[in-house]
């Protein structure tokens, strides 16, 4: 039996979805306070083989004398290997939780914020991720929207997160949204171009099994034409 086709996916973007109202924010926050504390579900570091990792450093390539932004970085486990793989690189690390943040090791700038509210200026940057985190955000369009805004002309964004058809497959907080695969490559298309994504695993010798999803896109340097890969 497809257990999956029993199960009613929810609609990513529908307007009618709880905003993110300063009682949910503070609901959000406290509940990422208290997870810094727990180092076996929420670690400060990652191991570099993983895929999630491994992407991101083939994806972005030489990142020296570069600024990126690590959007949601928790305690800064990625960060941590980007900083260690690329010297000279200046990686600035976004979350809700300034608990979290209080693990985000030396070298790494931090700043407590929103997704949906970047504290940066436009063009600030050569490379933007945001790996598990987007799904946090409430407001995902506003939240793509802002990684893009932040993203320099001719810069990379990659967005790690979980495939919507396998809603229902993990215990999750009432505000957690997962993504359709098309859905997502659409709002990044507003403001990017060369749009697209795949399905990833945690290991290289190890298939995907479906839950996630990585979207890669590169940010206009004119007025290019947006295109969606098929």
């Amino acid at each position: 039996m497809n257990w999956r086709r029993f199960l009613r996916t929810p609609d990513q973007f529908d307007p009618a979805r709880p905003a993110l109202t300063p009682e949910l924010r503070n609901e959000i926050r406290r509940s990422f306070d208290h997870a810094a504390q727990d180092e076996d579900h929420f670690p400060s570091t990652i191991d570099p083989r993983i895929q999630h990792v491994q992407i991101l450093l083939k994806f972005f390539g030489d990142l020296a004398d570069k600024c990126v932004l690590d959007v949601g970085c928790g305690k800064g486990r990625f960060a941590r290997v980007l900083a260690a793989q690329n010297p000279g690189v200046e990686i600035w690390g976004l979350d809700i939780s300034e608990e979290m943040l209080r693990f985000v090791p030396p070298g790494i700038h931090t700043s407590v914020g929103l997704m949906t509210e970047l504290p940066f200026a436009d063009a600030s940057f050569e490379a933007v991720y945001a790996t598990e985190s987007l799904e946090h955000a409430v407001n995902i369009e506003g939240a793509v929207n802002e990684m893009c805004r932040v993203l320099k002309p001719g810069g990379k964004l990659v967005i790690i997160d979980k495939n919507a058809e396998y809603w229902g497959k993990l215990s999750t907080p009432s505000w957690e949204r997962w993504f359709h695969r098309r859905d997502l490559e659409k709002l990044l298309a507003k403001n990017c171009h060369s749009v697209h994504s795949e399905y990833l695993s945690y290991w290289d010798d190890v298939a995907p099994d479906g839950l996630f999803l990585a979207w890669y896109a590169h940010k206009q340097v004119k007025e290019d034409k947006v295109r969606l890969h098929k």
